[in-house]
């Protein structure tokens, strides 16, 4: 009885292991397979646009300013805001009465001048008859030396006085002259056909040109022709020339382009709060007249374009694997990676993608531009997919441990 009760006792505990160890059995055969250590990224095949973005503000691209040459009361304005004018319409007006009681008062000292000429020409005569007189009484023997030096004294001093009428009837004529032509500044001309886009007086106001000629007036001469100055970072203005195409947009018209090129990258840098930056004129076609001086712009120039190459994910090109760590968690320091030269990339390129085993190796890579999301590449790299970030993990099966970052 003792021998049955243990037969029926290690039967039971047979039983029961072979259950425990099925059990075993099928959770190592239906676990799922460990997730991948890599997350990688294709190549493709596709367009490479290189862009410089920034940001500036529409300008005409001719703007004159018109100001006063002279002082006075505006007594009349003829334009207004958006007004067309053409070359030789009269802006405004100046208080004349000034002037043309300047005017009076000159020409009165010219014609006081020109009576002072007549006078010196009239003592000039009479001193050259004394003179002729006298030669001619020393010639005969009864007038004295001293007669004819006093005489040609006389002549001299005529001659002198004659010449300093004349200056003065030069000079009375030259600020009648000056008198008259501020009587003309007194009428403000528009200097070009356009548009008047500023407009900074009103009748009745005063304007002072003592020291610096006020601006009155501001005109655009074309608003179907804009430019747009961008404020180009030191970082980019290295890939930017003269003829490049760019697109332009304004919030005033939200998912609208314009189109233009870019005219100009100017040398004067601009600093401000320690950033340089250059001026790159962009020339744009507004044929509808939408956009408008002072608007603020989006600017992005195509610097260069690569169609149809092969293109890898710019996340590539940051990539760098964790460091190797012991079973104590030690980092296990590699041979240095050597510097690339320019037009280099490193790359990692996954060899093995068995789960929980995935192998990576580093390949050097000829690259090209980027657009910000992908680079050109000149390299074949074959059906190998390129690792662009690695998932963390706490263990794994290199002895690499748990990332902290």
């Amino acid at each position: 009885m003792g021998a049955r009760r243990w037969l029926h006792r290690l039967g039971a505990l047979a039983v029961v292991a072979a259950v425990i160890a099925a059990v075993v059995v099928w959770r190592i055969q239906t676990r799922p397979p460990p997730p991948p250590r890599y997350v990688t990224g294709e190549i493709t095949t596709g367009d490479v646009i290189e862009i410089v973005q920034s940001t500036g503000q529409v300008k005409p691209l001719t703007e004159v300013q018109v100001g006063a040459q002279v002082s006075g009361r505006i007594t009349k304005v003829f334009v207004d805001f958006n007004s067309v004018v053409k070359a030789g319409d009269v802006l405004a007006e100046i208080d004349p009465t000034l002037f043309g009681a300047q005017i009076d008062s000159n020409q009165a000292q010219l014609e006081a001048a020109n009576a002072s000429v007549v006078r010196a020409e009239a003592s000039l005569a009479t001193a050259k008859q004394r003179l002729d007189r006298a030669r001619k009484m020393v010639a005969e023997g009864v007038g004295s030396q001293a007669d004819l030096d006093a005489a040609q004294g006389a002549y001299d001093v005529a001659l002198a006085d004659l010449a300093a009428s004349k200056a003065q009837v030069a000079q009375h004529r030259a600020v009648l002259r000056s008198s008259k032509t501020n009587l003309q500044y007194t009428r403000i001309f528009s200097p070009i056909d356009g548009v008047v886009i500023n407009r900074a007086i009103d009748p009745g106001q005063t304007v002072a040109a003592s020291f610096q000629a006020p601006t009155l007036f501001v005109i655009a001469q074309d608003l179907r022709k804009m430019r747009v100055l961008a404020d180009i970072d030191e970082a980019d203005v290295g890939r930017l020339r003269e003829g490049m195409e760019a697109d332009v947009s304004v919030d005033a018209f939200p998912g609208e382009t314009f189109r233009g090129t870019v005219s100009q990258v100017r040398y004067s840098p601009l600093t401000q709060s320690g950033v340089v930056t250059y001026a790159a004129v962009i020339e744009v076609d507004n044929p509808e007249v939408k956009l408008r001086p002072g608007m603020t712009a989006t600017v992005s120039i195509r610097s260069a374009e690569a169609r149809g190459v092969r293109r890898l994910p710019n996340a590539a090109l940051r990539f760098k694997p964790a460091p190797e760590r012991d079973s104590d968690g030690k980092e296990i320091k590699g041979p240095p990676l050597e510097p690339l030269p320019p037009r280099k990339g490193r790359v990692y390129v996954l060899t093995d993608a068995t789960p929980g085993a995935e192998k990576i190796e580093p390949r050097v890579v000829d690259i090209g531009i980027t657009d910000g999301v992908a680079t050109a590449l000149s390299t074949d790299l074959g059906p190998l997919k390129v690792v662009i970030d690695e998932n963390d993990s706490p263990f794994s099966g290199t002895g690499r441990g748990r990332r902290l970052f």
